[in-house]
C-alpha cells in the first residue's frame, strides 16, 4: 500500500486535478491520498492559504468579509466547473464552513490562524473525494482523529504524539474505496483545529505513511527530482536520483524546500522509503529517499547536495578570558530562552561567541531586548549584531570516506576571494556548514557545485 501527497502547485485548478486523479487511479497500491491546498496557478497568483491568512486578518480586525470569501469560494468552485460538477453539496457546506469559521471564539490568535488556514487543506480533501466520486472512483473522506492521529505541541506548530502510531496501526484502510485524508491540519485533545508547520502536508504524509505501515511514501511536486543544487543559482543541475534520510535532513534544514524537513522523522524509525515524483510528469523516476543502509556505496559520491539560505543574523559577542568564567554561556542561553529567542549555532573560541539565529523567527524588538540584557548581565568587551548572515550546508554520505572535500571546496573559495566566515564540520560526518557573506553567496554556491559537479 502506498501513501501519496499531492503539493499545492498539483492541485491549483482543475486541470491540475485531473493529472491528480490519473495519477492516483493509475495504480491500485496508491490507497490513502493526501492533499494540500490548492497553491498559485500562475505567477502573481495567491496561494488559498495566503487568501484564508488574509481571511483571519480581516476577521480579527472586524473588516468586511464578503470579498475575501468571495475569492476563496471561487478558487474551489472552478475547479468544480472544469469537471462539470454541478449541485454538489460541497457547495454549500464550503460557504457554511467559512461563515462559522468568522464567527467561533478562539482561546487564542494562533487557535484562530490554525483553523482559518488548516481549513484550506482539509476543505481541499472534501473538494478532490467529491470529484473522485463523480467520476466513478469510490472515495472517502476521513479526518487525521479518525486514523487515530493525535498531536500535541502548540496550535500552529503541532508535533505528533508517538503513542498514537499503535492505535494508527489498527486502522483499516479500505480496500474499496480511496482514503482522503487532509495534510497539514490536525486535532487537538479538545477537538480544536490545530496545523504542523507550514508546509505540514508533508509531515501529515510521513506520520500516515509510519503508522499505516505503508510499502512506500510517494511525495508528488512540481519537480521531476531533487536537485544537487537550486536551480535557480546552478541552471540544469545534476538530478540526485538516490539520497539518505539524513542527507535529506541536512539540505532541508539548509534550504531545500522540495521537502519538509520535519516529515522525514516518522519514517525514519520504520525505514519507509519515500520517492519524490512530479505531478507534470509522473513516469519520471524522481529522487529515492533511503535510510543510509539502503544507499549502494559503489555509487557513493563525495557530495550529494549543496543549499543555502540567508534567512539567517548573527550576535558577536567579545570578552576576554571567556572561556575561564564557568556559567558564561549558561547566562547568555537563559537571555535566548527568556525572551523567546532559538539559536542555530554557537561558534565560539576563547574570547568570542558567535550566536547565530533564524531571523524569520524573531521580530527586532526582542533581537533588541537580547543583546541588551546580554550587555548588563555579562559585561561584553564588545557586542554588535551581524543583520545578514548566510549559510552554505554541503552535504554527502562519501564526504567522511574522501577526507580531502573540505580542503577542495575551501581552496576553490579561497582562489575566488571568497571569505569564510564560519566553518563547522564536527558536529556531522555528513556535512559540511559554511558562513558566508549574503552578497558572495550565490557565487559561492556556483564554485562549489562546478568542483563536484561541472
Amino acid at each position: 500500500m502506498k501513501v501519496v501527497k499531492f503539493g499545492g502547485s498539483s492541485l491549483a485548478d482543475g486541470a491540475q486535478f485531473e493529472k491528480v486523479i490519473n495519477i492516483i487511479t493509475s495504480d491500485e497500491q496508491r490507497r490513502v491520498v493526501v492533499p494540500s491546498a490548492p497553491g498559485k496557478r500562475f505567477k502573481g497568483d495567491i496561494k488559498v492559504t495566503d487568501l484564508l491568512i488574509t481571511f483571519a486578518d480581516k476577521t480579527i480586525a472586524g473588516a468586511d468579509l464578503s470579498e475575501i470569501k468571495k475569492q476563496i469560494i471561487e478558487r474551489y468552485t472552478a475547479i468544480l466547473d472544469y469537471f462539470e460538477i454541478t449541485d454538489a453539496p460541497f457547495v454549500k457546506t464550503l460557504t457554511e464552513t467559512l461563515d462559522q469559521l468568522a464567527r467561533v471564539h478562539y482561546p487564542t490568535f494562533d487557535y484562530l490562524y490554525a483553523a482559518f488556514t488548516g481549513h484550506g487543506e482539509y476543505l481541499n480533501a472534501q473538494l478532490l473525494t467529491t470529484v473522485l466520486n463523480h467520476l466513478g472512483y469510490p472515495a472517502e473522506f476521513v479526518r487525521p482523529d479518525e486514523i487515530g492521529i493525535v498531536v500535541d505541541g502548540t496550535p500552529r506548530a503541532a508535533v505528533i504524539n508517538p503513542f498514537c502510531y499503535p492505535q494508527m496501526n489498527n486502522y483499516k484502510v479500505s480496500a474499496d474505496k480511496i482514503t482522503v485524508v487532509p495534510g497539514f491540519c490536525a486535532f487537538d485533545h479538545d477537538g480544536a483545529m490545530v496545523t504542523f508547520s507550514r508546509g505540514g502536508s508533508d509531515i501529515t504524509g510521513a506520520i500516515l505513511a509510519r503508522g499505516l505501515q505503508a510499502d512506500l511514501y510517494e511525495n508528488f511536486t512540481d519537480v521531476s527530482a531533487i536537485y544537487t543544487v537550486n536551480p535557480t543559482i546552478v541552471p540544469s543541475p545534476v538530478e540526485i536520483q538516490t539520497m539518505s534520510f539524513r542527507e535529506m535532513r541536512e539540505l532541508s534544514y539548509a534550504g531545500f524546500s522540495v521537502f519538509h524537513d520535519e516529515a522525514i522523522l516518522p519514517v525514519i524509525e520504520t525505514n519507509v522509503k519515500i520517492n519524490v515524483k512530479n505531478t507534470n510528469d509522473p513516469t519520471a523516476p524522481g529522487t529515492m529517499i533511503v535510510p543510509t543502509s539502503a544507499v549502494d556505496t559503489q555509487t557513493i559520491t563525495p557530495i550529494t547536495g549543496i543549499a543555502t539560505d540567508a534567512r539567517f543574523a548573527a550576535i558577536y559577542i567579545h570578552r576576554y578570558l571567556l572561556n575561564k568564567e564557568v556559567g558564561f554561556t549558561l547566562k547568555v542561553l537563559q537571555i535566548l530562552a527568556k525572551h523567546g529567542v532559538s539559536y542555530e549555532h554557537m561558534p565560539s573560541g576563547i574570547d568570542d561567541m558567535t550566536i547565530i539565529f533564524d531571523k524569520s523567527l524573531v521580530t527586532q524588538a526582542q533581537i533588541d531586548q537580547v543583546c541588551s540584557e546580554i550587555e548588563q548581565t555579562v559585561h561584553p568587551n564588545e557586542i554588535s549584531l551581524i543583520p545578514e548572515f548566510a549559510l552554505m550546508m554541503v552535504v554527502g554520505e562519501g564526504m567522511h570516506s574522501n577526507p580531502n572535500t573540505p580542503t577542495k571546496i575551501l581552496s576553490a573559495l579561497s582562489q575566488a576571494e571568497i571569505g569564510v566566515s564560519m566553518i563547522n564540520m564536527g558536529a556531522s560526518e555528513i556535512s559540511l556548514m559554511l558562513g558566508i557573506d549574503t552578497r558572495k553567496i550565490d557565487e559561492a554556491t556556483q564554485i562549489v557545485y562546478e568542483q563536484f559537479f561541472a
